[in-house]
């Protein structure tokens, strides 16, 4: 979960795909920029160590969402669920 490089082609696949709904979209967007704008610090990003590990921890609980919300086929087709031949 913590290596976001790999999560960029499920993100970019998710907001192009036409078998995801647009309110998925929609709130999935509103996720990532709700995030951004208000950023939610449980501990301050002045402790360098920990204040970057609670923003990891949040963006992780946002790319999770979002990948509950995705379509199983786009699931399966970045290996994010077990497939019956795995």
């Amino acid at each position: 979960m913590f290596n976001f490089k790999k999560s960029l082609p499920f993100l970019k696949d998710l907001f192009i795909s036409k078998q995801v709904k647009v309110s998925t979209k929609i709130i999935s967007l509103l996720l990532i920029i709700g995030y951004a704008v208000f950023p939610f610090d449980i501990i301050p990003d002045f402790l360098v160590v920990l204040g970057i590990f609670d923003d990891l921890t949040v963006a992780s609980l946002i790319l999770q969402q979002m990948i509950k919300m995705a379509p199983d086929s786009l699931k399966r087709e970045h290996g994010l669920i077990q497939t019956d031949e795995d």
